[in-house]
């Protein structure tokens, strides 16, 4: 025997309105016309208009009226000014209720077309990574701190250039649209540079100018640079950012510290030389994991940040996609209500030198 569904909360909200006008229907035939009840059937179309919209208001306005027409014929009603009271009452909440349903329609409209436009932007500044690039094969996850937003001010790209696969992930310091201009100023400069420099020192100091030409006051943007090409190696510079996780054949973790720290992106003084590159081994079968601090600084009720190194076994599930899932579904669990911050990570697989050289198309 198939199992019946249970209704859902919008069914039950919008039977709301013909379920209230029936209980003070029947409430007022039992009590009689002393009690006065009548006047409450004006609840129906009240009801209707914060549920549905304003054609649908209206129609419960009419059965409202009609309904108080027979009850107050039952009770004698028209004999006074009780009866006409109640019509004017359900008449003007009925109005009431279809210039509400009306407003609210027009701005779940003007919502939906900003959610739209949303959406164009987080296509333009947060690009879908490329699932293959080089060697490697790539996926994000992206959480933002802002409630039905997509994007922040965390921000991420993954670029197949002559020169190997060179990747950013950074977090502007801020939050809002601000924040959003800066990493789509950020970006704009990585994915142009990231083609032209011949090192990643000069494409470091690329992001460098551009960020200390455009960022005003004391904005800044911690990032980590990496590039990864046919050494079975990895070079970074690291501008501030948390150092990245590498998830060796074995299982074991590291965490990528660097010797020394560049500053963040647009604190640099004039004309300073920040570190140079590092490099670490990175061969096949092996995982690099890249994530902000809206991450690691996840806390838990009792107040303990996420242990990302003591979760790196989620990363073990043979599909990419899977496996960063999982880790974002245990990164939420953990944290105590909804994030503080954006989080982003970005995973990359080294899947070995037979992998073909051109990324296929973006997702």
């Amino acid at each position: 025997m198939t199992d019946r569904k249970p209704p859902s909360r919008w069914t039950l909200l919008s039977l709301t309105p013909a379920v209230v006008m029936a209980v003070v229907a029947v409430t007022d035939i039992l009590a009689g016309p002393s009690v006065g009840f009548l006047p409450l059937v004006s609840l129906g179309p009240a009801f209707a208009g914060l549920v549905g919209g304003w054609r649908r208001t209206a129609l419960y306005g009419l059965a409202a009226l009609v309904l108080c027409v027979a009850l107050g014929l039952y009770d004698g009603l028209f004999d006074e000014r009780r009866g006409y009271t109640a019509l004017a009452s359900v008449a003007g909440v009925t109005g009431v209720g279809v210039a509400a349903a009306v407003t609210r329609s027009r701005r779940e409209a003007e919502l939906a077309s900003v959610r739209s436009i949303a959406e164009v932007a987080q296509r333009v500044l947060l690009r879908p990574v490329p699932r293959v690039a080089g060697p490697l094969r790539a996926v994000v996850s992206y959480t933002s701190a802002v409630a039905e937003a997509r994007i922040g001010g965390d921000l991420y790209e993954v670029v197949s250039s002559p020169h190997g696969v060179r990747v950013i992930v950074g977090d502007v310091q801020g939050k809002g649209l601000a924040a959003v201009e800066t990493a789509a100023l950020v970006l704009g400069a990585f994915r142009e540079a990231a083609y032209d420099e011949a090192t990643l020192t000069g494409l470091g100091e690329r992001l460098e100018r551009s960020a200390a030409r455009e960022l005003e006051g004391e904005k800044f943007v911690t990032a980590v640079l990496a590039e990864i090409g046919d050494e079975h190696e990895v070079v970074f510079i690291n501008y501030g950012h948390p150092a990245p996780m590498i998830v060796r054949r074995d299982g074991t973790v590291d965490f990528l510290q660097p010797p020394a720290y560049a500053p963040p992106l647009g604190l640099a003084g004039e004309g300073s030389e920040g570190p140079p590159p590092y490099r670490l081994s990175f061969a096949p079968g092996e995982q690099l994991l890249l994530y902000t601090d809206g991450v690691t600084e996840a806390r838990d009720a009792e107040g303990r940040f996420y242990p990302l190194g003591e979760r790196a076994h989620l990363l073990q599930e043979p599909d990419a996609r899977r496996a960063l899932a999982a880790l974002r579904e245990d990164l939420a669990r953990h944290a105590a209500g909804p994030p503080h911050d954006d989080a982003a990570m970005l995973l990359l697989r080294y899947h070995g030198d037979e992998d073909v050289k051109q990324s296929p198309p973006r997702e």
